[in-house]
């Protein structure tokens, strides 16, 4: 059986037990991190959508770090203008413990708590504004007829 999971705009292709190095997660080594399933293949058949939606692969963080280094040079003929530049991408190298039932919630393990109450906090002002515009019509008509 094999799964594939999106993780920093990118799929991968997994089994359990595989070693991977994916976008540098905000995980502690040795946590545990779950990602939703994006597709699902075994002996049954593959399943997409609806079916996996509730499906999620768990991995265990091993360890952080940094690729191997690559040069950016930039050069421009006749002009005497070169420019080089190194870069070396962060990563997190996982073990996929599990493909199975869950609830997707990598993004979560990956970023901080503190956006969850933001969330709250902006849901209520909506309830409030939909109750107001209703309120404030026939207000309008009143108007409109003192015109008249």
């Amino acid at each position: 059986m094999y799964a594939i999971f999106e993780n920093g705009s990118k799929q991968y292709k997994v089994s359990e037990g595989d070693l991977l190095k994916v976008e540098k997660l905000n995980a502690a080594v040795g946590e545990t991190v779950q990602f939703p399933v994006v597709l699902t293949a075994d002996d049954n058949g593959i399943k997409v959508g609806a079916d996996v939606a509730k499906l999620t692969v768990s991995a265990e963080v091993i360890s952080h770090g940094k690729d191997r280094k690559i040069i950016v040079f930039k050069y421009k003929a006749k002009k005497n203008e070169r420019k080089k530049q190194g870069h070396r991408q962060p990563f997190t190298q996982i073990k996929v413990t599990a493909i199975g039932a869950g609830t997707p919630t990598a993004k979560k393990a990956a970023e901080p708590a503190a956006k969850a109450p933001a969330a709250k906090k902006a849901a209520a002002p909506v309830a409030k504004k939909t109750a107001e515009p209703a309120a404030k019509k026939p207000a309008a008509k009143k108007t409109a007829e003192k015109a008249e």
